[in-house]
């Protein structure tokens, strides 16, 4: 592969502190990198570096000759009077760029609901960060580096995305490197990932899944100080292990190791104690929406009115842990507000029982504007002094130290504090005043992949009912049982999940939408096999299972040859090593095969 740029001994500090320290690193022909890391630890000043942002104070950065290099950062820079069109195609003429495939995919991909014509400065925030987005992927660049480029797009605007650079940035193709915290998109475009920690860069193959394990794997041989970070990855990687099997069978993820690692690590949630706990908190009812609609005045349509929902019949039983999809304006907010009580239906009626307390995690903060000016530790102290979590029993302080603050920030006035302390102070808050219902709305902003581990650590032993509005679609899989779509005003069920609400969005094979949830109950989907296929297909991944049993043993066997044969016999030695590389290849085909046959089996 082609060399492109690399950083030679990088030492970078600042007044305060030391940044990056003998940092080398570099990016080849091909290189998807995903960068992970605590907030505040340096991942958007890497790639101010590399990309020539700003100077080290020691070491280079060098780029092979003639290589161009696109950056998406996350200040936004364009002038209010340029006109969208312009940001994105220059003065070109529209029968020119009409003529690329390219721009039209970015446009239809990013833009289509932006007005054309209308200047940067009439957008929202999220809007002029997607036009800046357009703008950079119509280039040609050999390098692209991006800077939480997911921010302020929805679940189809984060898959077309992440389709898009696999396509753009190829095996052969350039090189990419991305800093987000969106670790379903990690997975789905990296093929490598670099950890930013301690003033250094640590190397991992893989995206976000692989990432895990290796990480795991890492901290199993650490210090014992490392423990509690261990124990989290650990559940981490067992709920990925439990997931969609895309997931688990990215290039050199061992899949025997992760067996090993999870053999006795228990599903991230007690469904049914939860259940139990959460109908003695509640009772048997929550909130019931029957036939509720809601209808807003709009001067501008033929009627005069514009419905946002209608015929919504939904049921929200205790302990129900559901995530709410759709794009943004479809209703999202409105629903939540029918749940709440903060809207009212305009048709049908909403059912709540006597002992429901809601509570709202919201994107403004609000709850923390009236005592910016106090310190945390008084803050947390206004609260109770102990809260129940799982079957244990913590202090507001071992609460904080779950979240991820320190002993010298208790003493931080909370205006002083980060976006992501801010955030996880709103919800630690929030949970000490022991709603039963609790509302998540966009709960992943400003905080980096470990706080988000931690937060859902924190969730999975929470009783109560929890409704979750995010188009982080990693962290919608791994804390709700269940995912619902607004879609044309009605509320619909969705067995898929996610890959499901992707496909009716872009109109393939999507079925009329039936108003009442009571009408999806059809009847289960045909086997995907049938007669003699079916028996030879099960016969076909039982064998394949023997297989995969002999492989792995004869992998481990051939490892401890390797250990004992004499290291002095390179000869042999290289044998050995050839044949170890051919059992491993082979034991990926198998897994593969085995994977296959389980898709078309369920």
């Amino acid at each position: 592969m082609a060399h492109l740029l690399g950083a030679e001994q990088l030492h970078l500090e600042y007044p305060t502190r030391v940044i990056f320290d003998s940092v080398t690193a570099g990016v080849n022909e091909g290189d998807r990198i995903g960068v992970v890391g605590r907030n505040g630890d340096g991942k958007s000043t890497l790639l101010s570096l590399l990309a020539g942002r700003i100077e080290p104070d020691g070491g280079r950065v060098t780029r092979r000759r003639g290589v161009t290099i696109g950056m998406l950062d996350q200040r936004d820079e364009q002038p209010d009077d340029l006109v969208v069109s312009q940001a994105i195609v220059g003065d070109a003429a529209d029968h020119e760029w009409a003529g690329s495939a390219l721009i039209r995919d970015v446009i239809g991909g990013l833009i289509q609901d932006i007005p054309w014509h209308a200047t940067i400065g009439s957008l929202s925030g999220g809007q002029r960060r997607r036009v800046a987005l357009a703008a950079l992927l119509v280039g040609d660049w050999d390098v692209l580096f991006l800077d939480e480029p997911t921010n302020h797009l929805d679940v189809e605007g984060i898959a077309w995305l992440a389709s898009h650079l696999k396509k753009r940035w190829s095996p052969s193709n350039g090189g990419l490197i991305v800093v987000t915290h969106d670790r379903w998109f990690l997975d789905e475009v990296c093929t490598a990932t670099w950890e930013v920690h301690d003033r250094l860069i640590e190397p991992f193959e893989g995206g976000y899944a692989a990432y895990i394990l290796q990480r795991v794997e890492r901290d199993r041989m650490a210090a014992a100080s490392e423990a509690k970070r261990q124990n989290l990855m650990r559940k981490e990687l067992a709920w990925l292990r439990r997931g969609a099997p895309a997931r688990t069978t990215k290039p050199k993820f061992r899949m025997d190791a992760a067996y090993e690692l999870i053999a006795n690590e228990p599903e991230p949630r007690n469904a049914v104690a939860l259940a139990q706990m959460a109908t003695s908190r509640l009772g048997k009812d929550v909130v019931d929406l029957l036939d509720a609609g809601v209808v807003y005045p709009d001067p501008e349509s033929a009627t005069g009115t514009k419905t946002v929902l209608k015929d919504i019949e939904w049921r929200i039983a205790p302990g129900e842990r559901t995530a709410i999809l759709g794009v943004n304006g479809a209703g999202k907010s409105t629903l939540l507000g029918l749940v709440t009580g903060t809207v009212t239906p305009t048709s049908g009626r909403v059912k709540r029982g006597k002992t429901v307390k809601i509570a709202s995690l919201t994107q403004q903060l609000d709850e923390l504007k009236e005592i910016e000016h106090e310190r945390v530790s008084t803050v947390v102290g206004m609260q109770k002094t102990s809260y129940v979590t799982g079957d244990k029993e913590m202090t507001p302080g071992q609460m904080l130290e779950r979240l991820g603050f320190t002993s010298a920030q208790l003493s931080t006035p909370v205006k002083d504090l980060s976006g992501g302390q801010r955030r996880r102070l709103q919800l630690l808050l929030i949970l000490l005043d022991e709603p039963n219902v609790l509302i998540l709305d966009e709960p992943t902003n400003d905080l980096d992949t470990d706080m988000l581990a931690a937060i859902e650590d924190l969730l999975d032993s929470w009783p109560g009912t929890l409704l979750v509005v995010s188009h982080d679609r990693y962290l919608v899989e791994r804390v709700t049982d269940q995912q619902y779509a607004v879609l044309d005003g009605h509320l619909r069920h969705l067995p898929g999940g996610v890959d499901e609400y992707l496909t009716l969005r872009s109109g393939q094979g999507a079925a009329p939408l039936i108003a009442p949830l009571a009408a999806e109950k059809a009847a289960p989907a045909s086997p995907k096999l049938g007669g003699a296929e079916l028996r030879n297909a099960q016969k076909e991944i039982a064998s394949t299972d023997r297989k995969i049993e002999k492989m792995r043993q004869r992998i481990v066997d051939t490892h401890e040859l390797l250990a004992t044969h004499d290291q002095d016999d390179y000869v042999g030695l290289g044998e050995l090593s050839e044949r170890l590389q051919g059992l491993e290849s082979d034991l990926v085909a198998l897994e593969t095969r085995w994977l296959e046959l389980s898709e078309l089996l369920e």
